[in-house]
């Protein structure tokens, strides 16, 4: 296997890291669903430009490079105080996928961060291929879905209460992973 790494997201590479995240984001929708998908968060795009630059803004960003070439990002939530932290964004492009670029990303997130008592994290319920690679290869565990019926009381956009109006949400799961000490 190639060599993976993180890097800090620069500014110069922001744009690209956001264009990179929504291609990621629609190839996985598309491969689902086809061409007639209706799970967009804005015209087009699976993942809105505001969700990605929001998640920037108010966590650390990371670009995955394996041998040297960009081949995703993550953006992580890190509390000092409770080491209770979330990944709140990952992609791998389409074309590095099944080749363990993202578990071996993973991995150097937890060297990175050992302090961490639990990693947070979700993803659509439409994401199988992530639903596989967070419970099968990462240990998450999924502990709540949330859906129309048990909405997540927080919109990740605003953090303010969400009301899942439209009535188009399929769902979310959220999944959690207790570090050992």
């Amino acid at each position: 296997m190639a060599n993976i790494t993180l890097t800090r997201l620069t500014e110069d590479d922001r744009e690209q890291f956001i264009l990179d995240n929504q291609y990621a984001f629609k190839y996985g929708a598309m491969e689902e669903f086809g061409e007639r998908d209706n799970h967009f968060e804005e015209d087009g795009e699976i993942i809105s430009r505001k969700t990605i630059e929001n998640s920037i803004d108010n966590g650390v960003a990371y670009r995955i490079r394996e041998d040297g070439r960009m081949v995703g990002g993550m953006v992580l939530t890190i509390n000092e105080e409770t080491q209770h932290n979330h990944l709140d964004l990952l992609f791998v492009t389409p074309a590095a996928h099944s080749k363990g670029v993202g578990y071996a990303a993973w991995q150097e997130v937890e060297r990175l961060y050992p302090e961490t008592k639990v990693w947070e994290t979700c993803t659509p319920y439409f994401e199988t291929r992530n639903i596989h690679f967070y419970v099968n290869k990462c240990g998450f565990h999924i502990v709540e879905f949330f859906n129309s019926h048990h909405p997540d009381p927080h919109d990740p956009e605003t953090d303010e209460e969400n009301n899942y109006e439209g009535g188009d949400f399929g769902g979310m799961f959220r999944f959690e992973k207790r570090m050992k000490r």
